[in-house]
């Protein structure tokens, strides 16, 4: 199973998303291998923290590879980075990500991590994080992808963000990824008490739109989460918003 985690709008919890699910799927006892296709590389911070700056082999060496610059290109698995974390592992990103694009886009070389990743072994899930954009890296892990999952703010801006987003994922359906399925879009930084996030909510379903029933609540403690490297099933696993992370996997699961 690969899923791709992505929404153009930038701070909508893609990455933490992405970091969370992988880090629960880990921990059931799940191979999982997340991507990080962001040159933020802020999956990969979360995950790996402070020995990011250690690695030597990013995304965007294998890219390098991929474009030729290297005689005898390695496997993608091979840039694979265990974290602190059993069963889990990542491809970490780095900023040069961004040079990088450019000749890759010039060299049409778009379906490559599909390739590449329809070759890597292993591994039981794969999370694929995506810049806040519809750029090279997002339209080729959509095209890699099985699944998409979509995390919405309950506001206006990223309400008006959701329709392009939905017709560009359908665009890439078409055109490229007939087995891409829209798993749902999963409300993130949800406030319960709060009139706007319902009256959206509400309104989204009645036009039809996935709205899954698994919320993501607000909470401070996703930030202590970020500064630790800790995803929540390891820095609190009773909390609300951990037993949240879980039944969004669980429905996901099904």
């Amino acid at each position: 199973m690969r899923r791709v985690i992505f929404n153009q709008k930038g701070g909508v919890g893609k990455s933490t998303i992405a970091c969370n699910l992988a880090a629960i799927a880990a921990s059931r006892g799940r191979r999982t291998l997340l991507v990080d296709l962001d040159p933020q590389a802020n999956a990969s911070r979360y995950l790996l923290g402070a020995t990011l700056d250690q690695q030597k082999k990013t995304l965007a060496h294998f890219f390098d590879e991929m474009l030729g610059y290297t005689l005898f290109p390695q496997p993608l698995d091979s840039y694979a980075v265990a974290t602190p974390f059993a069963n889990l592992a990542v491809i970490p990103s780095d900023p040069r990500l961004e040079e990088v694009q450019f000749r890759l886009e010039s060299r049409y070389k778009m379906f490559k991590l599909r390739d590449a990743l329809d070759k890597l072994g292993g591994y039981d899930e794969v999370f694929i994080d995506t810049p806040p954009a519809l750029n090279f890296f997002t339209r080729s892990a959509l095209i890699a992808a099985d699944t998409c999952l979509i995390p919405f703010d309950c506001d206006d801006f990223s309400r008006r963000a959701l329709y392009s987003l939905l017709d560009s994922v359908r665009e890439i359906q078409g055109d490229h990824n007939q087995r891409l399925r829209v798993e749902g879009i999963v409300v993130n930084q949800y406030q319960a008490r709060a009139n706007l996030p319902s009256r959206l909510i509400d309104e989204l379903r009645a036009e039809g739109l996935p709205i899954l029933d698994a919320f993501l609540s607000a909470s401070i403690r996703i930030r202590e989460s970020h500064h630790q490297a800790l995803p929540m099933i390891h820095l609190d696993p009773r909390h609300k918003l951990t037993a949240e992370f879980s039944a969004l996997y669980d429905l996901l699961a099904q």
